[in-house]
């Protein structure tokens, strides 16, 4: 098959299943406009997260990676109104515009956007929880994949049994099976994904997507007791 075919089953699916509102179509509008990469989930995959959230009855959502705040207003809105989303970003500029899409939303109550290096946010959020105890539900991680063990052995301090753990981009356009690879985001990608595998605290499971976004995929993992 060819992208431009991907490209037609991921618009007939969208349509279908994960239409635009104001909210996520102006989110992407401005992040363009804002010269933000053009990375964010897919619809159907902004859907997926959703469904996710709503599935594992999140009331509290972790996200490694907010971009434009696209991902993050899928999430938010499976929440109850009394639930919370902290969404980490690198960024000042795409945290700003991350902002102004999430209160453009309604969720700016609910969504709460932490700037700087991400392992720096954690080490925060890490002892925030040692001194309140308040897991999180769900984690999305989808930002620098040379980073994804730390930020996966991170998501593991600040859940609980049961927490689902959602890794983003994993198949590196097929080069994630390159043992010899001195790519860094293939590497974070394989420890993360051997984590995974080896730690008596996780089962999960990896999947190959093709769609608007090429040829990628993603990981789950749920914490065990």
């Amino acid at each position: 098959m060819t992208q431009e075919q991907w490209d037609s089953v991921d618009d007939y699916f969208t349509g279908l299943l994960a239409p635009a509102d104001e909210a996520l179509t102006t989110a992407l509008r401005d992040s363009d406009t804002a010269g933000l990469p053009q990375i964010a989930v897919a619809p159907n995959q902004g859907k997926l997260l959703h469904l996710l959230a709503h599935i594992q009855g999140a009331r509290r959502v972790l996200e490694i990676g907010t971009l434009g705040g696209y991902s993050t207003i899928w999430l938010a809105r499976a929440l109850p109104a009394d639930g919370r989303v902290i969404t980490l970003e690198y960024n000042p500029a795409h945290a700003d515009v991350a902002r102004g899409n999430i209160a453009r939303a309604g969720l700016d109550k609910i969504v709460e956007v932490r700037v700087g290096p991400a392992l720096d946010s954690l080490t925060a959020l890490g002892a925030e929880h040692a001194a309140h105890p308040d897991p999180f539900d769900l984690v999305f991680i989808d930002a620098d994949k040379a980073n994804n063990a730390r930020y996966l052995e991170w998501a593991l301090q600040l859940t609980r049994p049961g927490s689902l753990i959602i890794l983003d981009n994993v198949v590196r356009g097929g080069a994630v099976t390159d043992a010899a690879s001195t790519d860094p985001a293939v590497l974070g990608t394989r420890s993360a994904l051997e984590l995974i595998a080896e730690h008596p605290k996780l089962t999960g499971t990896a999947v190959q997507t093709v769609g608007t976004k090429g040829y990628d995929g993603f990981a789950l993992a749920r914490v065990l007791d």
